[in-house]
């Protein structure tokens, strides 16, 4: 099995993965895919999402996004346990976690004492909120992130006064994004120095980078030129509009885009006419008024017809999927994005391929979802550990293997 582990851009690159739930393991999800050598180190029932949805019985639920990953279990309050983790990170490169620092220290295994181990590691932290700031030592989940960063005031914005959330896992696979960028990033620096070094990727502050890029607005000023919060995304009426039998997003932006709507629909004068249509200005201060102006012409006529009518005027415009219907459509098809392995426990599984396309050192599925534990001896061994301390080290309740 390791000996498959060795393709793509990080072939070379071992990780220690001590995450758990989707922000880290989506992260180092997408570092195994690139070919890095992914121990991920669990602590006897420590992910949950082992067992959430289909194949939850057999520790293989729907959401465990773990594959390209070797398992090991290993007990980190027992001090055999600590030391054989310490043993893995002397010959990794990079150490992943996702609880809060103050239990890193606890556990004995904060910064200091693992750059002593290995000066060369990358240790990242993908955590609530920032060291330094009242928040600190805070518990952070997607839903309470998605509170504090503004999300959820955006889409109050949107939908009668009601603050909500996305319904997708949004600041958890946002953080683990930019928690894998940073990854690469410090990989490269350390090519540059020969030296490994901490990094902190806090959610607050991470997707309140996000929302406030495009919403801090006219506060970006002093003194303010205008009131926090872009309109064009605030507008009400941005959103699928419903046509005569069915729903349809489309892009309205540009000079052109405008200009060959109203010709589209047979009222070319519109657009130099209206005030409002003058420029990009123009059209921002007064969005919401003219998205209802479009959401109310969009439902006198039929979807295909609106498709034509569309991409006849080069507007951008896109039918809304269902998830079943994005599961077969025909684009998704075409370019392999659904993959299909055989899972002995499981049967046959449809998985998601890495979203980029590389053309030389291409990303890959070496291996599904590993079972809790299934490379306890093998990992160990690699470290150093004889088969007898191995069986010591099981016995004694510091690891488990399968």
């Amino acid at each position: 099995m390791h000996d498959k582990m060795q393709a793509g851009a990080l072939r070379g690159v071992r990780v220690l993965d001590l995450t758990t739930v989707f922000m880290g393991p989506y992260a180092t999800q997408m570092l195994g895919d690139l070919g890095a050598d992914v121990i991920k180190v669990e602590q006897p029932g420590d992910d949950l999402i082992r067992g959430i949805g289909p194949g939850g019985e057999q520790g293989l639920g729907a959401l465990f996004l773990n594959r390209n990953k070797r398992s090991v279990v290993l007990d980190l309050k027992k001090a055999a346990g600590r030391e054989a983790l310490l043993k893995l990170a002397a010959g990794a490169d990079v150490l992943v976690y996702n609880v809060r620092p103050q239990a890193m220290e606890r556990l004995g295994l904060g910064y200091e004492a693992l750059r002593e181990t290995n000066p060369r590691l990358i240790y990242v932290g993908a955590f609530g909120y920032g060291q330094g700031g009242r928040y600190e030592a805070d518990p952070a989940f997607d839903d309470l992130i998605q509170a504090a960063s503004g999300f959820s005031h955006a889409l109050a914005q949107v939908q009668d006064d009601q603050p909500g959330f996305v319904p997708v896992t949004i600041a958890d696979r946002s953080v683990g994004l930019y928690a894998f960028g940073s990854i690469c990033a410090a990989l490269y620096a350390r090519e540059k120095t020969g030296q490994g070094q901490r990094i902190d990727v806090p959610m607050f502050e991470t997707m309140t980078h996000l929302v406030m890029s495009d919403h801090l607005y006219g506060r970006s000023f002093e003194p303010a030129r205008a009131a926090t919060g872009y309109p064009r995304l605030l507008a009400q009426s941005r959103r699928p509009y419903k046509t005569e039998d069915g729903y349809l997003a489309r892009t309205i932006y540009t000079d052109a885009h405008w200009e060959n709507f109203f010709a589209a629909i047979g009222d070319p004068s519109c657009f130099h006419d209206d005030p409002r249509l003058k420029d990009l200005a123009t059209r921002t201060e007064h969005i919401a008024e003219l998205y209802e102006m479009v959401e109310h012409i969009m439902e006198l006529r039929p979807t295909q017809q609106w498709m034509q009518l569309l991409r006849a005027a080069d507007i951008p415009h896109f039918q809304v999927h269902t998830f079943d219907s994005l599961r077969d459509d025909l684009h998704l098809a075409e370019v392999g994005f659904y993959t299909e392995h055989e899972r002995p426990q499981l049967g046959r599984i449809t998985g998601l391929r890495h979203p980029a396309e590389w053309k030389g050192t291409p990303a890959t599925v070496r291996s599904l979802a590993p079972m809790l534990g299934e490379h306890t001896r093998e990992v160990l061994g690699e470290a150093g550990y004889s088969p007898q301390e191995i069986s010591v080290l099981l016995a004694a309740g510091a690891g488990k293997a399968v």
